[in-house]
C-alpha cells in the first residue's frame, strides 16, 4: 500500500487551518496513488500550545473527526492524524485512523507520556495494541515515545501488525530515534514502521523532521529532510511475507525466559 507521510507542524492553535492543510495533503496523496496519509502527533491543534490543549481537545467522534472523514471520503484515501482527545474530564494524546470510506477504524491513546509537559497535560492510555484492517494490511497505532519501548513494538508484532503508524513530535537532540531506532524496530519485529514527525521550532521545542517509512529489512523506504514535506513509500505485503519467512527472530523467541520483564 502506497503511504504518504505528511511532515509538518501545521499552524499551532488553528484547527481550521490544519484541517484545510490536511485536506490539501490528502488530495496530493490521492493524486500520487497513495491509499493512506499519516500526519504527525497532535497535528490537529499543535503540540506546544500550553493550556490550549484542554481547550481544543475534542471527542473521537467530534466535529474535526467528521471533517476529516469527509476529507477521506472525498479523496478516497485513509487518514491517520494526531489530536488531543477529550474523554469526559480527561484529555488523551491520541491518534485516529479514518478509512477511505469515511469510517472511523481505530483510535489509540498514547501510553507512554514524555516529559513534564505531557504528564501535566494528558492522561496516559491503557491499551497497548490498537489495530485495524486496511488495504490488505493489519495497521497498528502508536505515538512517538511509545516506539522507544521495545516491549511495546514487540506486542504489536505478536498481535500480527504489518504496518505500524507512529505520529511523532520528535525533538532535538533525539534525532537518532528516527535515524537508527525506528529501522531497528522494523527489522527486529518484522513489520513496516511509518514514523511521521513535526518540523521546526514550536515553543521551547525544535522538531527534527526526518520522517521515515522503514521496512522489515531495516531499510528506510523514504526519508524526509528537516523541512515541511510530503513523502511516499510502499508497504508491500509480498515482501513482508518473504521477509518474515527468512527472518527467524519471532520464531526463535523463548518467552519462558522473559518472565522477569513483567
Amino acid at each position: 500500500m502506497r503511504t504518504a507521510l505528511l511532515q509538518s507542524s501545521g499552524r499551532p492553535g488553528s484547527v481550521a487551518a490544519n484541517l484545510k492543510a490536511l485536506d490539501e495533503a490528502a488530495a496530493r496523496a490521492a493524486a500520487a496513488g497513495a491509499g493512506l496519509l499519516v500526519a504527525p502527533e497532535m497535528y490537529l491543534t499543535g503540540y506546544a500550545i500550553g493550556d490550549d490543549v484542554a481547550r481544543l481537545a475534542e471527542p473521537a467522534d467530534g466535529a474535526s473527526a467528521t471533517a476529516i472523514a469527509e476529507t477521506a471520503l472525498r479523496h478516497g484515501v485513509a487518514v491517520a492524524y494526531g489530536y488531543p482527545e477529550r474523554g469526559g474530564e480527561q484529555v488523551f494524546n491520541a491518534v485516529q485512523l479514518i478509512g477511505p470510506d469515511g469510517a472511523r477504524l481505530a483510535n489509540y491513546r498514547k501510553t507512554h507520556l514524555f516529559g513534564c509537559f505531557e504528564r501535566d497535560s494528558f492522561t496516559p492510555g491503557e491499551q497497548a495494541v490498537v489495530q485495524a484492517e486496511l488495504g490488505g494490511l493489519r495497521i497498528g497505532l502508536m505515538i512517538c515515545y511509545d516506539v522507544e519501548f521495545p516491549e511495546n513494538v514487540r506486542a504489536h508484532a505478536l498481535a500480527g501488525t504489518d504496518l505500524l503508524l507512529v505520529p511523532t513530535a520528535q525533538m532535538h537532540p533525539f534525532q537518532f530515534v528516527a535515524e537508527s531506532v525506528v529501522p531497528v524496530r522494523a527489522f527486529e519485529n518484522q513489520m513496516y514502521v511509518a514514523y511521521v514527525n513535526r518540523v521546526g521550532k514550536e515553543g521551547e521545542f525544535e522538531f527534527v523532521g526526518l520522517s521515515t517509512l522503514a521496512g522489515p529489512d531495516g531499510v528506510a523506504r523514504t526519508r524526509a529532510g528537516r523541512d515541511e514535506q510530503l513523502v511516499f513509500a510502499d508497504a508491500d505485503p509480498a515482501f513482508l511475507a518473504a521477509s518474515r519467512e527468512a527472518n527467524p527472530y519471532l520464531r526463535d523467541r523463548r518467552p519462558g525466559l522473559y518472565a522477569s520483564l513483567i
